[in-house]
Formats: C-alpha cells, structure tokens, sequence
C-alpha cells in the first residue's frame, strides 16, 4: 500500500449535499479496493488559473489515501466519468 494524495476540483455551483455525495462516491472507490482513507480536506470555493468548462471558480477537495499502486488507473478512469468533477489530479506522497 502506497500514500496518495487525490485533489478534485467539482463544479462551483454545487450544494454541500452533491459536493459530500461525489467526495463519499470517491471514498467508496477507494475502500471498495481495499484501501483506506487517512483524511478528507475540504479546500472551499476558489478561483481558477483559467476556465475550465467555462468556469472561472471551483470546489477544491483533498482526500488523502492509503491504495494499492494498481488500483490508481481504475480510479482515474472511474473519476473521469464523474459528472461534477471538472479536473482532478492522483499524486504519490512520499
């Protein structure tokens, strides 16, 4: 099991209640493979370098994890097919 840091960035207009619904989708991912979560940091609402789907704000969120080192291409497939997720980035800690 390896350390890795996992940042989303969501969509700027979602509520509290879908932002918690796409951090727990990410957690169950990641403990459905036999991973654990070490902490979940919520960032808040920042501005963007530059637009991404015409967005200038977006949702930040840490989630630090423990996984297996194979399971980080599932992740990223199944994060890319997440709707609210605009951008997100899988980082070894080491």
């Amino acid at each position: 099991m390896r350390t890795y840091e996992v940042i989303l960035i969501a969509q700027p207009d979602l509520d509290e209640t879908a932002l918690n619904g796409v951090i727990e989708k990410t957690k169950g991912w990641i403990t459905e493979a036999g991973g654990t979560i070490d902490k979940v940091d919520l960032w808040g609402k920042r501005r963007l370098a530059f637009a991404i789907r015409k967005q200038r704000e977006g949702q930040y969120v840490l989630i630090q994890a423990q996984m297996a080192p194979n399971y980080t291409a599932e992740l990223d497939r199944n994060l890319r097919f997440l709707e609210p997720v605009m951008r997100f980035l899988i980082a070894n800690m080491e």
